[in-house]
């Protein structure tokens, strides 16, 4: 369930559709088919778990609540988690990891909070200038990572990309080692996207990855398998 507005600005953004509140949502018609109807917003919460179910929620695993920025929305999140762990599933929160707050109030609702440590090289916030230097977001994250491990399961992502610079890539390990050595960190590259017009090369990925595995136990590289699967 994808969940609209965000706070951030990223230059591999892939779904800027996303920051800004949209006049209609759409709800599949039925299952895997990419078929569609339009739906005015906002919309009543009970009418999206209503949507589920004729999706057959109660045959999945997981359902995920992405964005945009979900915790923008922590009472939807609250309510949609709730609502969709009755009908047996478990909740994956996909978030900026930035608004601790937020997740303190529906982190008991959340099974798996899989979080971005996000790199200043290529994300700016929306009310910083457009050019220029931004402040980085370590700071945030670390507080964030320190609510998320209440939950039964957290994993931190780092998307490089040919930006991506060392320094900032090790404070980011570094914090989270402060925070739990048992947190897996993923390292991304990037999907060319909006203002990313290159990714990193192998080379690059693997280098990163025993850098920081000098620093975190649990280090993966791990692409956009769903880009992969056509699955967009």
């Amino acid at each position: 369930m994808r969940l609209g507005e965000c706070d951030l600005r990223c230059n591999w953004c892939d779904s800027a559709h996303t920051w800004r509140p949209a006049r209609e949502f759409r709800i599949e018609l039925a299952r895997g088919t990419a078929r569609f109807r339009s739906r005015p917003n906002p919309v009543p919460l009970e009418e999206v778990l209503e949507a589920a179910d004729a999706l057959d929620a109660r045959s999945h695993r997981f359902a995920s609540l992405t964005g945009g920025e979900p915790l923008l929305q922590p009472h939807a999140v609250g309510f949609l988690a709730r609502g969709l762990r009755t009908r047996g599933l478990r909740i994956l929160l996909e978030t900026h990891g930035l608004a601790a707050d937020a997740l303190a109030k529906v982190v008991e609702t959340i099974d798996v909070v899989s979080m971005d440590w996000k790199l200043s090289s290529d994300v700016r916030r929306e009310s910083d200038p457009k050019t220029g230097p931004s402040a980085d977001f370590h700071e945030m994250h670390e507080r964030f990572l320190r609510v998320a491990v209440t939950a039964p399961e957290v994993v931190v992502k780092i998307v490089i990309t040919p930006s991506s610079r060392d320094d900032e890539i090790d404070e980011a390990c570094r914090r989270i080692a402060s925070v739990s050595l048992a947190v897996p960190l993923v390292l991304q590259p990037v999907t060319p996207a909006l203002h990313v017009r290159e990714r990193p090369t192998a080379g690059r990925m693997l280098s990163l990855q025993a850098r920081v595995a000098r620093v975190l136990p649990n280090v993966r590289v791990i692409p956009q398998t769903h880009k992969l699967y056509g699955a967009w």
